[in-house]
């Protein structure tokens, strides 16, 4: 399964955007406090057709491996999404990270 928070051989580029947009967030939730919340929503391996646009063979195949086991549905991220929207104003949850209960990492 992939791993959103360890840095990996192989998935340089991956790492640095993940970690780039928690400190892009961070960034802009702070510059536009109070009238705008700046919600980071970091989902886990979800069921959906991400391994399919990998051009090469052995990249695909590896993504296909890990997300051939999610058992997290898109509508289930959904539900958390609706969720964090629909916390009164004066309450912003900055972070949340989802993951299959069986995701390593």
């Amino acid at each position: 399964m992939l791993d959103t928070g360890t840095a990996r051989a192989g998935n340089g580029v991956y790492a640095a955007t993940t970690w780039g947009m928690n400190g892009w967030s961070e960034s802009m939730r702070q510059e536009l406090l109070p009238s705008t919340r700046v919600i980071l929503i970091q989902p886990g391996a979800v069921h959906t057709e991400l391994p399919t646009p990998f051009t090469t063979k052995a990249a695909r195949e590896a993504v296909q491996n890990g997300y051939a086991k999610a058992t997290v549905q898109p509508k289930e991220i959904a539900e958390v999404i609706c969720f964090v929207l629909a916390r009164p104003r004066h309450l912003t949850i900055n972070e949340v990270l989802l993951r299959p209960a069986d995701q390593l990492g």
